[in-house]
């Protein structure tokens, strides 16, 4: 937990960067029906709002998450983001993204055919992230 009288731009970095930093090997608990599964994050490839529900999206199955979308940003590490008004993406799962200049850009998965759209608003802070994650490897 940190404690500051306001959050800044330095902050934001510090606690991304524990977040990262203590991210190793953790699960989510998912349920599906009646049965929860404890599903690495690491193998989540996105949320979506669907209806009141948020479901969490591995390269094969769907889940129901017990979150709402403001709360998962607030607990998921760096590598995921926001990308549109109901939408969180791992950006380590991100294949190719399809630039649209008049609506919303194509993202595609690693080992899946489940696709989003990254709304324009939010399309070159996720391509500025990406290009984070790069210089740093």
């Amino acid at each position: 937990m940190i404690r500051c009288s306001k959050m800044n731009e330095r902050v934001w970095e510090v606690q991304n960067l524990l977040s990262d930093f203590g991210s190793g090997a953790k699960s989510f608990v998912l349920s599906k029906g009646e049965t929860e599964y404890f599903v690495p994050q690491e193998q989540i490839l996105f949320f979506e709002t669907e209806g009141k529900n948020v479901i969490a999206h591995t390269a094969e199955r769907m889940y129901e998450a017990q979150y709402r979308l403001y709360e998962l940003e607030e607990m998921l590490p760096r590598y995921f983001m926001r990308i549109s008004k109901s939408t969180i993406v791992n950006l380590n799962q991100i294949y190719s993204v399809t630039r649209n200049l008049t609506a919303s850009s194509v993202v595609e998965f690693f080992e899946s055919s489940k696709k989003v759209y990254v709304s324009r608003n939010y399309y070159k802070m996720m391509i500025d992230r990406m290009g984070e994650k790069r210089r740093s490897i």
